[in-house]
């Protein structure tokens, strides 16, 4: 099948080459749209802060989703209260205000810091579904309040600008990650192939896979809901498997070329044998990202089927787009023999971890697990204003406002009510809450005719650990009516239990079908086993450097972030499943040569140390662009980004070295044979359905380092 699509390729590549070009210009045009067709929900929609949510909803917004911040004069000045007056009254007179609360028109005490020089301006909107409104309004409010207050400072905060400013964030990392990547890229492909030709090949096959996963989002949206992270994440991953699956297809053409032949028949073996390995790849990858289907969750399901669709597009990429410019490209693309099994540096390596097989793998394996130590005390926050570097604007308005307005800077614990406002159960419910440790203030507002919402100030961080135990406590002493307990720290909290309750699923889901696959490929019961044990070490090491790093806040200033104590809920479920799915990539990559040297009549320690000569060259050079890629989203702005792309940096960098070149080669040497054991009736199975390596084209004089 393979060889007759190398064939079918190389007659049609400018076909091939045209189709290509429109998805890419398609991407980019038509794709870019994705971001006014995002949405921020991550909740589940069975737990009970949605519900409460919704029941929220239903009655138009309950408090201001704007929130201006005038500071640096005294709230008194007759200056100050004219010019704080005359922008309430523009502001009111807008279409989208439904009310404007100031120091001076309304008597809560809380519009006004309790030194006097500074006071609130909270605006509340109609409520909108449409992202790209929204965003209009916070910005047009800031035209207004900005320069609204001579000789003071104006910042505008609250939920819709940190909302819109994450959004912003987020959109610009992207941008700015790929300008930082393609070009590291571009020189590091330069020196592994030292040719222009062959080093722009995995760069063009990651732009295209980058504008194909920009479509693939932009249909999803019609369907799903699409959160602002999954697109940073998908063209991030999609932008990772492009440059490994072209890499691959690259190097095995300059192998193949070696061997001799037209170019039609190079292309033609080259798809016959690297086509196999990218497709077992990527049948790999998709099963780890299945898992995400588990989580009753939008921000996931979208990731799932985003992440699922790229891919794909990567794949096809790999199958059609890079063997037609090889095809193109063939006759001036250099081609390079593969080095002998015993003189090569990986082969080299590999006989030194066979003398000490379990000295490395005691050594290697206490090293992972004392970097994963630190996850144990992992502390979590979901989407808050801390996200945001310290010179965006509504994060220093929420700062300030969480410094000098403790009732209105941190978002209250929100407890709708199935009883009225003045009802006098709801006032006694209140006082025994404004009595309870560690409570700021608890007030009742009516939520309809016949029930309210009872708002709770807790002490502390909106999302901190304070307000996350008054959740706990209020769902635990509950009310004698219906009640649901909402907001955003009860967001976090259900949403982290449903993780949680959801995680063993996944865990199994892609353990099993990882199982299954690796099975097929190997006829291995040992093999596979082994390899999801040594991936959950390297992940486990990647999610303790995640915690020292981002919490604990080792290597802030080098890397340009506040800690806060808390890193983002979703990022260690997303590092999980996509970083399970690169190292099962690479997993591929070195299986499949190994398992080919022993089916070639080697020994199994034979096999292993020609597999690592083999593919050890391929695997540094990717996991070395795949860094390259995650680390030029490591810069970005926003902390989520930031997260996600040097947790996925690290993994790979783990991967890529203990795990693959010491951990793997010892672990196979102390099997021995055995690591090709599997029941009779396994083999069996194996023997009649499995997914044999043998590719149809290659010729039968070609020496074993030509032949896939």
């Amino acid at each position: 099948m393979f060889a007759t699509l190398g064939r079918f390729t190389h007659r049609h590549r400018w076909a091939v080459l045209g189709g290509w070009i429109m998805i890419l210009a398609l991407g980019f045009t038509v794709g870019s749209g994705v971001f006014s067709h995002l949405s921020e929900s991550q909740g589940s929609s069975s737990t009970e802060s949605v519900e409460g949510a919704e029941i929220l909803a239903e009655h138009g917004p309950t408090g201001p989703g704007v929130i201006a911040v005038v500071s640096g004069r005294a709230v008194e000045d007759p200056e100050v209260r004219a010019s704080v007056l005359r922008t309430s009254k523009e502001v009111a007179a807008l279409p989208y205000v439904t009310d404007v609360a100031n120091a001076y028109e309304n008597p809560d005490p809380a519009l006004r810091s309790a030194e006097g020089n500074s006071s609130l301006v909270a605006v509340t909107l109609e409520a909108t579904g449409a992202m790209d409104e929204a965003h209009a309004r916070v910005d047009e409010l800031r035209e207004i309040f900005h320069d609204s207050v001579p000789g003071a400072e104006v910042l505008v905060g609250g939920d819709e600008p940190v909302m819109r400013d994450e959004m912003v964030t987020a959109q610009e990392d992207l941008v700015k990650g790929q300008m930082v990547a393609l070009p590291l890229l571009l020189l590091a492909l330069l020196f592994v192939f030292r040719g222009w030709r062959s080093a722009s090949l995995p760069l063009l096959g990651a732009v295209v896979t980058v504008g194909g996963a920009l479509l693939v989002l932009l249909g999803a949206t019609r369907f799903i809901d699409v959160s602002s992270y999954a697109v940073d994440t998908v063209v991030l991953f999609g932008l990772a498997l492009a440059v490994d699956y072209s890499l691959l297809m690259v190097s095995r053409f300059r192998e193949e070329k070696a061997a001799g032949g037209t170019v039609a028949e190079v292309v033609e073996r080259t798809v016959a044998a690297a086509g196999r390995t990218i497709t077992y790849s990527a049948l790999t990858v998709i099963a780890s990202l299945s898992g995400l289907f588990v989580f009753e969750t939008p921000v996931f399901q979208s990731l799932a089927v985003g992440g699922i669709s790229t891919v794909l597009v990567a794949l096809g990429a790999g199958l059609t787009l890079v063997p037609a410019m090889l095809a193109l490209w063939g006759r001036r693309i250099n081609a390079e023999a593969r080095s002998e099994v015993k003189g090569g540096a990986f082969g080299r390596l590999a006989r030194k971890v066979q003398r000490r097989p379990l000295l490395v793998a005691a050594g290697v394996t206490a090293v992972l697990l004392a970097a994963g130590a630190p996850f144990l005390g992992v502390s979590y926050s979901s989407g808050d204003h801390r996200v945001l570097p310290t010179s965006v604007e509504s994060r220093q308005a929420t700062d300030l406002m969480v410094a000098e307005f403790p009732a209105m800077g941190t978002g209250p614990v929100q407890v709708v009510a199935e009883r009225p406002a003045d009802d006098p159960e709801v006032q006694e419910y209140v006082d025994a809450v404004s009595d309870l440790p560690g409570v700021v203030a608890a007030t009742a507002r009516p939520l309809g005719e016949d029930s309210s919402v009872v708002s709770v100030v807790p002490d502390g961080e909106t999302q901190g650990e304070e307000a996350q135990a008054l959740v706990h406590e209020l769902r635990e002493e509950r009310p004698a009516y219906d009640s649901w307990v909402t907001g955003q720290a009860a967001f976090l909290v259900d949403f982290s239990d449903h993780i949680a309750d959801r995680l063993p699923y996944a865990a199994v889901l892609i353990g099993l079908s990882t199982f299954v696959l690796l099975f097929l490929m190997t006829g291995s019961l040992l093999v596979p086993l082994k390899a999801l044990v040594m991936n959950t070490l390297s992940l486990g090491a990647t999610f303790g450097a995640l915690v020292w790093i981002f919490q604990d806040g080792n290597l802030s200033g080098l890397l340009g972030f506040t800690a806060f104590g808390a890193i983002e809920v979703w990022v260690p479920i997303i590092v999980f499943v996509f970083a399970f799915g690169l190292s099962m990539d690479y997993e591929v990559f070195l299986l499949s040569r190994i398992k080919e040297a022993f089916d070639k009549g080697m020994t199994s320690d034979e096999a292993v140390a020609a597999g690592l000569q083999r593919s050890g060259r391929i695997i540094t050079s990717a996991a070395v662009l795949v860094m390259i890629a995650f680390l030029g989203f490591a810069v970005g702005d926003n902390l989520g980004i930031k997260e996600m792309g040097l947790a996925l940096a690290i993994a790979v960098a783990v991967d890529a070295t203990l795990v693959r070149c010491l951990l793997v080669p010892a672990t196979m040497t102390l099997l021995g044979e055995r690591n090709w054991w599997a029941p009779r009736w396994m083999r069996r199975f194996h023997d009649r359905y499995g997914l044999h390596e043998v590719p149809e084209a290659v010729r039968p004089d070609l020496p074993v380092e030509a032949a896939a």
